[in-house]
């Protein structure tokens, strides 16, 4: 039976010991950020003390005082701008899909890249309590939203040591087209 690991905000040096493909919870406090959020903060500094801490790329639904969709935004279109966060102490981003070879990197020895279904929205919102925001004036999408989490159910998509399984299916699903492709080039007509 596979174990799963629960972690809290502030993240320490446990999840170093992470790898890729374990599967986690994740609790306490999270920071959700998309591009606009990233740029603000490259420019004005980061709101919060980034030591330790998450950042979930997601632009969330609130209504009220309440998280009614949170969403992963594809993590890819973050990858530029995630490695300032990451050299101020940021342990680990949450999104969908995978991030690019520069940010595996970025993470060796610092952190991990938690992976979230997408198509999820409500599950995550249902364990998500708000706490505040930073940036209210970027809209609801790119705001800095302070978020408690409670037990979100999560994957490790890249660990510490860079391995990545985005990077190994992405592997697997060229090889095995290369081999069906060639299976019809080799098949009499």
């Amino acid at each position: 039976m596979l174990s799963i690991m629960d972690l809290c905000t502030p993240l320490s040096h446990e999840v170093l010991m992470l790898r890729a493909g374990d599967r986690v919870t994740l609790s306490g406090t999270v920071y959700t950020a998309r591009d606009e959020a990233h740029l603000r903060m490259m420019e004005d500094g980061i709101p919060f003390d980034p030591h330790g801490a998450v950042i979930y790329h997601c632009g969330p639904v609130i209504q009220g005082q309440k998280v009614i969709a949170a969403g992963p935004t594809t993590s890819a279109r973050l990858n530029s701008l995630s490695g300032f966060l990451l050299e101020k102490g940021v342990r680990a981003l949450v999104g969908k899909g995978g991030m690019g070879r520069q940010v595996a990197d970025q993470l060796k020895g610092r952190g991990v890249y938690l992976a979230f279904t997408g198509g999820c929205a409500a599950l995550a919102a249902s364990r998500m309590t708000l706490k505040g925001v930073f940036f209210e004036d970027l809209g609801m999408a790119e705001a800095v939203w302070v978020i408690e989490l409670d037990r979100l159910p999560l994957v490790v998509g890249i660990d510490a040591a860079g391995n990545d399984i985005f990077e190994g299916v992405h592997r697997n699903a060229q090889a095995e087209f290369k081999k069906r492709f060639s299976q019809k080039k080799e098949a009499p007509a």
